[in-house]
């Protein structure tokens, strides 16, 4: 599949690594000369230097014979034009990247549909979104939601006196209608695949699939009992502060600490009923003399992901219940909820997880990323010309990298065994580690 992606930025960038790794063949835009000169040298890329805005430069990537056409720029009207310009000159399909949020609405997909840009995507809306259903669920380091919200992905890590700490896969799964077995254990930097004789350590970050109605009465037998949130404090006025406070503040006490004068002027005129500090966030005893020892939940979302991390820490150390950092060094991912931070976002791999379902082989219906875990969570929809009908589980020779999580079959929720035969309009969630991506692809086409 030729795929072209305008921007190589943080999210630009990402894209490229992950698509050339699948085998696609990946042009890459930019008016930066080294960033593309760092692509060429570490990916498998074809790399044009100019603006994507420009006919001579879309003609130049093969426009016309493009599947998928990505403008993820930091410039919102050049994403637009280049999606424009890409699908008059006989791109497939355009995906824009959005920063103005108030684009999003639905009332103008229709309009952005006929001028040619067939999807949009805000990164810093879907963060926020993140984070709002990360803060409904206090007890969860991760939150993904499948079929209209009613099917959930959560994350959990073991900590004293979980009962699960100590005991093997197989131990765990006595009553089907209230344990679940995890599809995936990140255990330090490491990825694993659950089999039955593992045996569960403390530390370890465990991922579950349930009927969203479940997760409450789940949580509370492995012993994380929900908390009463009242107060939160955001770190840095960003678009993710104010759009998730915008939908939070009428329900709980909401302080956003932000240092530029101009950020606090937005602030105070886009949210009615949440108080706004100027100050630097990075001043912890500052922090300290605006009320964070007594806030439930700190979301530290400023451009610097040290200092979000750092003070995330600190506000742990100091009695913070919960608290959510926002890095953009994915590298990052792999260490900070293992030192101390509950829950990391990364707005790379949250625009990927929507960029991507556009992307893969077979009928999908929904990915997601989980936060430092080597692998993907896919959600195919089995087709009515799909082969996998015809035999059980067990003969399908599915990859040893890879596992079904559930089946969604009408209303009901299946956990598979050998035997299982798919039927024709299941949909199936499927978490694959990277190198097994490309043949559950083909397996589910």
């Amino acid at each position: 599949m030729r795929i072209v992606i305008a921007g190589a930025g943080g999210i630009g960038l990402h894209l490229a690594r992950l698509l050339s790794s699948a085998n696609h063949d990946i042009v890459l835009i930019d008016v930066v000369k080294d960033v593309l000169d760092y692509a060429q040298q570490h990916l498998d890329v074809h790399t044009i230097v100019g603006d994507a805005s420009s006919i001579e430069v879309l003609q130049e990537a093969g426009i016309a014979k493009t599947s998928i056409f990505l403008a993820v720029t930091t410039r919102e009207n050049d994403n637009i034009v280049s999606c424009i310009l890409a699908k008059k000159l006989g791109a497939k399909q355009t995906i824009a990247r959005i920063v103005n949020v108030a684009n999003i609405r639905s009332e103008f997909k229709s309009t952005f549909y006929d001028l040619g840009v067939d999807k949009i995507i805000s990164p810093s809306l879907l963060a926020s979104q993140e984070i709002v259903r990360l803060i409904q669920l206090t007890q969860v380091t991760d939150s993904f939601d499948f079929e209209n919200n009613t099917i959930s992905l959560i994350g959990i890590r073991l900590d004293e006196p979980s009962k699960y700490i100590g005991r093997s896969i197989d131990e765990i799964k006595l009553d089907k209608k209230t344990d679940y077995s995890p599809i995936a254990i990140l255990r330090s930097d490491k990825t694993i695949l659950p089999r039955n004789n593992t045996i569960l350590r403390k530390g370890d970050h465990l991922y579950f699939i349930m009927h969203k109605s479940e997760i409450e009465p789940f949580l509370e037998k492995v012993g994380l009992k929900s908390r009463n949130i009242k107060s939160i404090m955001f770190l840095g006025g960003s678009v993710i502060a104010l759009e998730a406070a915008r939908r939070l503040e009428y329900d709980y006490n909401i302080t956003i600490v932000e240092e530029s004068e101009k950020g606090c002027k937005v602030l105070t005129n886009e949210l009615n009923n949440t108080l706004i500090i100027k100050g630097d966030p990075s001043n912890f005893e500052l922090l300290k003399e605006e009320g964070l020892l007594g806030m439930d939940v700190l979301v530290a979302v400023t451009p610097n992901s040290e200092t979000n991390i750092i003070t995330s820490l600190l506000a742990n150390n100091s009695g913070v219940f919960k608290t959510i950092a926002s890095v953009e060094n994915l590298d990052y991912t792999h260490i900070s909820q293992n030192i101390g931070v509950d829950t990391i976002i990364n707005k790379k791999i949250i625009a990927a997880n929507n960029i991507f379902r556009y992307v893969r082989k077979g009928k999908v219906e929904a990915i997601a990323s989980l936060h430092g875990v080597d692998g993907e969570v896919i959600e195919f929809v089995i087709d009515t010309d799909s082969k996998l009908t015809k035999l059980p589980l067990r003969k399908l020779k599915l990859p040893e990298q890879a596992i079904i999580g559930v089946v969604l079959r009408d209303k009901d929720l299946i956990i598979p065994t050998g035997d299982f035969i798919f039927q024709v309009n299941d949909k199936v969630i499927v978490l694959a580690l990277t190198e097994a991506i490309v043949d559950i692809e083909n397996l589910f086409r």
